[in-house]
């Protein structure tokens, strides 16, 4: 089925990314004899429409940076064809595609290094502009704490709209895979993520952030605890 065949809000919703749906394809490829791989697409694609066509249409579409490349509504998409293809697919399948969207962007911010406090402080203030972007929309709902030289940087999210969707749908058994990137990508900028909770299994997903060198992180040792998010101590 073409894409502008599928039939949802346009006008609320968005079309999953050029690179989610290659990418969703390409494991079908893998898993599927090439006789069934059209049926197969076919089959995410109705799920796709069908998860959004009663699900929340405040999210501001196009307009919203979180609805790009690996963002909200990839992550709808990557939930369906988990549904469609869970006989096939993995755990680590799933979260090796989170990562083969998200990260690009962040190998090219290879020369960012948090162990310095000019780039700590550039990401900073990054985070203070991504929450203007949160405040405006109401999809993640942002707190960022103050800045404080020589110490980590902290924010959270009380809301978010991925875990909102998986944990109405029974799909929470699988965020980790998508949630677990948000370490890789820090890691990728000499930067360590400190957390302790997400809001798939807690009330808030914290952010706490230093550079890789910094003495914070052997305090805060991580590990995988038994549903398979990334956590620290």
């Amino acid at each position: 089925m073409k894409d502008n065949e599928l039939l949802f809000d346009r006008k609320s919703h968005v079309l999953y990314s050029k690179p989610c749906k290659k990418e969703i394809r390409a494991k079908i490829a893998l898993h599927y004899p090439e006789v069934e791989r059209e049926a197969i697409w076919e089959q995410v694609q109705r799920q796709y429409v069908d998860f959004l066509s009663d699900w929340r249409t405040d999210l501001g579409g196009k307009r919203n940076f979180h609805n790009g490349v690996g963002g909200t509504y990839d992550c709808i998409a990557i939930l369906s064809y988990y549904v469609v293809c869970k006989a096939a697919t993995s755990f680590r399948e799933i979260e090796e595609m989170e990562k083969n969207l998200i990260l690009p962007t962040f190998r090219k911010l290879k020369f960012v290094d948090c162990n310095k406090p000019f780039w700590r402080k550039l990401m900073y203030k990054a985070f203070v502009r991504a929450k203007s972007g949160c405040d405006k929309w109401h999809d993640y709902e942002m707190s960022v704490a103050p800045y404080e030289t020589d110490k980590p940087i902290y924010y959270e999210f009380t809301a978010c709209p991925a875990a909102e969707f998986a944990i109405r749908h029974g799909l929470t058994d699988i965020m980790p895979a998508l949630c677990n990137v948000d370490y890789a990508s820090m890691e990728l900028l000499h930067a360590k993520l400190i957390r302790a909770t997400t809001c798939v299994n807690g009330c808030r997903c914290d952010y706490t952030i230093c550079g890789d060198q910094d003495p914070y992180v052997k305090e805060h040792p991580e590990y995988r605890d038994e549903a398979g998010f990334r956590r620290n101590r």
